[in-house]
């Protein structure tokens, strides 16, 4: 029930309201019962409202909710139960449906902090100590198994090992490490146990800063927000202090009876009452949000879907955004007539028992391919360079090219280097086979671009968006050649989050509303600190999902243009609620300042124009987007 409170009490009220209504209408229901659910209906749709609005009173701030408390009560007065119930209803309606998800977001930081060990093994004398990383000091020494996340940021002064520091950095592979360099708390190591020499505390490490980023970002408010709150402590006070005026001036100056200013009063706070105002953008909100969900796209609240429809640049995150974020072999290439199925199947045999992401890119393409490769033997693990076995009675060394320093055929100048150095300038990496001490052969391997990556841009470029750009921590050879395939033409690489985060800030400044699609926990600055933060689903980190103001659910990048173009539906549907809701109020508000309409002529009207915005809004729930 607490979980569930806001859709509790909405569903009471509407419920309480129809029963009351309908009952008394066409059922011949006794009034008094009548009165007992239109109480009912005024509690449970009052209820949140007035605890937001009460408080905010008694600290000097005046909001719509206030106004839409004292235009019920008002309508309570002159009797008009069900015209009080009907407002506060629709209003706990909008009032529950934006601030739906809001918790959710409180989590980012903590997701965050998952990543971290809570403990650290440290080098005191001969012993290891298991202790707590909060009283660890800088420049003690913190041993890392395989397998381990790095507990601290230091700098490694034995071992070395390949550490996936894609949480961090977002490189698409795992990256050798050795001997005085560094390595970042959060990120994986592999292979081998390291010694870490520790250079920042717990609490100034490069995943406390990210988490800091974080929350600064998160507290920044949108000019929508700003907005509003100017617009209601202007509004609401001018309002009560309105209806006041008329209550009491009236008797006084022209000799009217109390009871008739009072009326007077009441049809003029239930016509300047913002019912259509306050629920015109909720319910193009709320009708957009379910629309979005339909086609597989989260949208946290509606100043997220506002911001997406005046996006006009978006800065994409590389791996696991625009890339699938698995390696696929690009290319087999065979030396002296080798053919390229012998080259798989020598290295499959050797690579079937590694579990490094190349390894097993290769294994699934042989399996692909339907290449039947045997089983290899006296499997010896190279940290950082390959992996070496015999394979039908000779020895095989798959690997990169510095597995094989020495070997004469690997040298500078020889064919097989300038091979290697061609396609790593193409953004590949290599693996290379060398069988019973001849070199058979290269496999080439990517991140590959995403099938519709390339038609993503082109819709996003139709849809008016000025620029795109890659944001990645990959190195820039790879950026570039993952951005040609796709269309995209401004590329920063080797970012670390704070450098994303640099890169949002400078973009905002110079282009204004920015969105920003990644799924690491390295993109979640960026993805607080952008106008929009949009998170892929499946693949995207839980501290990315609960950053992002938008979630691209299935992992499908093809939602993105569907996603800004329903915003911008949205947002043409929000300025018509806008004009209609305050034609009528400013309407209402002339005509009952001239005594020309009764209060149930004001009603009809005020609740009509809430109708009118409502089924303008809920054209949403057919929008489709339209494409060349």
């Amino acid at each position: 029930m607490q979980e569930r409170w806001a859709v509790l009490t909405v569903a009471v009220a509407g419920l309480a309201l129809v029963i009351g209504f309908i009952g008394e209408k066409f059922f011949g229901l006794p009034p008094s019962v009548a009165l007992g659910f239109y109480l009912l209906s005024y509690v449970a749709g009052g209820y949140d409202v007035a605890r937001e609005a009460l408080p905010a009173l008694f600290r000097g701030k005046f909001d719509i909710d206030l106004l839409m408390i004292a235009a019920a009560a008002g309508a309570a007065v002159l009797g008009e139960w069900a015209e009080g119930a009907f407002l506060l209803f629709l209003f706990s309606l909008g009032h529950a449906g934006e601030h739906y998800a809001l918790d959710r977001a409180r989590n980012a930081v903590g997701s965050l902090g998952k990543l971290m060990p809570r403990t650290a093994f440290v080098k005191r004398g001969d012993r290891l100590e298991e202790v707590p990383v909060e009283q660890l000091a800088v420049d003690e020494i913190v041993v890392v198994k395989p397998g381990e996340r790095v507990p601290v940021d230091g700098m490694i002064t034995a071992g070395e090992s390949s550490v996936d520091q894609s949480a961090i950095t977002g490189e698409s592979v795992p990256v050798m490490r050795k001997p005085g360099e560094e390595v970042f708390a959060g990120t994986i190591n592999q292979d081998n146990a390291l010694d870490v020499r520790m250079t920042r505390l717990a609490r100034d490490n490069t995943l406390a800063r990210v988490m800091q980023l974080v929350v600064e970002a998160q507290e920044q408010k949108s000019p929508t927000q700003r907005f509003t709150e100017t617009f209601a402590r202007r509004f609401v006070p001018a309002v009560l202090i309105g209806t006041l005026l008329v209550i009491v001036l009236l008797p006084l100056l022209f000799h009217w009876t109390w009871s008739a200013s009072f009326y007077r009063g009441m049809v003029l706070l239930v016509a300047a009452s913002p019912c259509a105002l306050a629920i015109g953008t909720p319910a193009a909100v709320l009708a957009g949000i379910a629309q979005a969900a339909r086609r597989g796209v989260l949208i946290k609240g509606g100043i997220h879907l506002e911001n997406l429809g005046r996006v006009n640049t978006v800065a994409l995150d590389k791996t696991g955004t625009l890339t699938t974020g698995h390696f696929a072999v690009t290319k087999v290439i065979g030396f002296d007539g080798t053919p390229d199925e012998e080259v798989l199947r020598i290295a499959a045999a050797v690579e079937e028992q590694s579990s490094h992401p190349l390894a097993k890119a290769i294994v699934t393409t042989a399996h692909e391919r339907k290449v039947k490769f045997p089983s290899a033997t006296a499997i010896e693990n190279l940290a950082g360079k390959g992996i070496q076995a015999r394979v039908e009675n000779a020895d095989v060394l798959v690997g990169a090219l510095r597995a094989f320093a020495g070997d004469p055929a690997a040298g500078e100048g020889q064919p097989l280097a300038g091979t290697i150095s061609q396609l790593e300038a193409e953004g590949q990496t290599t693996v290379i086979v060398r069988h019973a001490e001849k070199f058979i052969g290269v496999i080439a391997l990517a991140d590959e671009p995403r099938t519709l990556a390339g038609e993503v841009m082109r819709r996003l470029r139709a849809q008016g968006i000025e620029r795109l750009v890659m944001l990645t921590g990959d190195n820039a050879s790879v950026a570039r050649r993952v951005a040609e395939k796709i269309g995209i033409t401004d590329v920063r690489a080797e970012l670390l989050p704070g450098d994303k985060l640099k890169v949002i800030r400078e973009l905002q400044h110079d282009r204004g509303v920015i969105a920003m699609i990644g799924d690491g926990v390295n993109d979640a600055p960026a993805l607080a600190a952008a106008s929009v933060g949009v998170a892929m689903g499946v693949g995207g980190t839980a501290v990315a999902l609960e950053t992002a103001d938008v979630v691209l659910m299935g992992d499908d990048l093809g939602k993105l243009p569907f996603a800004i173009g329903l915003s911008r539906a949205s947002q043409r549907i929000i300025r018509q609620n806008l004009v209609i809701a305050l034609g009528v109020i400013a309407m209402l508000l002339i005509a009952s300042g001239f005594g020309v309409i009764p209060l149930s002529v004001a009603v009809v009207l005020h609740e009509g124009s809430t109708i009118v915005v409502v089924l303008n809004a809920l054209r949403l729930l057919a929008w489709r987007e339209h494409t060349a």
